[in-house]
């Protein structure tokens, strides 16, 4: 395990452009748990009434009212969008970055690497952002800050309900608002989400056959195909391309074994080790 970091160490100093890919994991390894006590703590009445026990399915619970469900996810929001993770894990990668050229492309929602200081022009959030609402239909690309939307919710919810009056509803339409999230085709994929898609495809454009290091961070297998299949894909094409990957599964192509560095363990560990 020491031979790997001092490679992963070798490969961050030699790499010309380093590739982050970030997954729901490196998030968790930060505090951003949902489930055990953290879940507990903060939606135990919810357990206890719909008897889900994780965040993640009282995501996917069908609640009988809309007071209801804004109930759980305005606390959801809250929780995991705009408190702070108990954990450095991101400002240690930042630390880490500090001085190369690089660029982030994360499948995660909750805002933490600009919370934890990267420039936002080298980052993209291809799934969303917790931290806006968009229309349910939807009826045009706009999108809305709801910090101040989600703690009134949460300040005035009684029972795990919000008053209807708070229900967010569309200012161009009148439908419900939803959160900015890609769970179906509704999706908005604005303006300023196609331009960060482009950043990144002109990062690669600069870096075809550069050093580059694609270093994957707690990526699973829910979207694969927008980080961990891509990345060893550019990694085969590109013979100067380094795979690195730190998960407690972490594994790889045998195509690109050779040029691949594999750390399984705790992401927010390996990260204070390479400091």
């Amino acid at each position: 395990m020491r031979e790997n970091f001092e490679q992963l160490k070798r490969a961050i100093s030699d790499a010309e452009a380093i590739v982050v890919g970030a997954g729901a994991g490196l998030s968790a390894s930060a505090g951003y748990e949902y489930g055990s006590a953290r879940f507990s703590t903060s939606f135990g009445d919810f357990e206890k009434k719909y008897g889900f026990r994780d965040m993640y399915a009282g995501g996917f619970y069908p609640f009988p009212t809309r007071e209801e469900f804004w109930g759980f996810w305005s606390r959801f929001i809250l929780l995991n969008r705009y408190t702070p993770p108990p954990k450095d894990t991101y400002e240690k990668l930042l630390r880490l970055l500090s001085g190369r050229d690089y660029f982030v492309v994360t499948t995660n929602v909750d805002h933490c690497f600009q919370r934890a200081g990267f420039d936002k022009k080298r980052l993209f959030y291809t799934q969303g952002d917790y931290g806006l609402f968009q229309c349910g239909l939807p009826c045009s690309e706009a999108v809305y800050d709801n910090e101040e939307a989600v703690r009134e919710m949460v300040k005035t919810q009684k029972d795990g309900k919000i008053p209807s009056r708070l229900v967010p509803r569309c200012p161009k339409c009148g439908r419900e608002l939803v959160p900015n999230l890609r769970s179906d085709g509704t999706f908005v994929e604005t303006e300023g989400w196609r331009e960060a898609c482009r950043r990144y495809l002109a990062f690669f454009a600069r870096h075809k056959k550069s050093r580059v290091l694609f270093l994957e961070l707690g990526v699973g297998y829910n979207t694969p195909a927008i980080v961990k299949f891509p990345f060893w894909k550019m990694t085969a094409e590109n013979e100067n391309a380094t795979y690195a990957c730190i998960n407690p599964e972490a594994e790889c192509p045998e195509e690109i074994a050779d040029r691949a560095i594999l750390l399984r363990g705790d992401i927010h560990e390996a990260l204070s080790l390479l400091q």
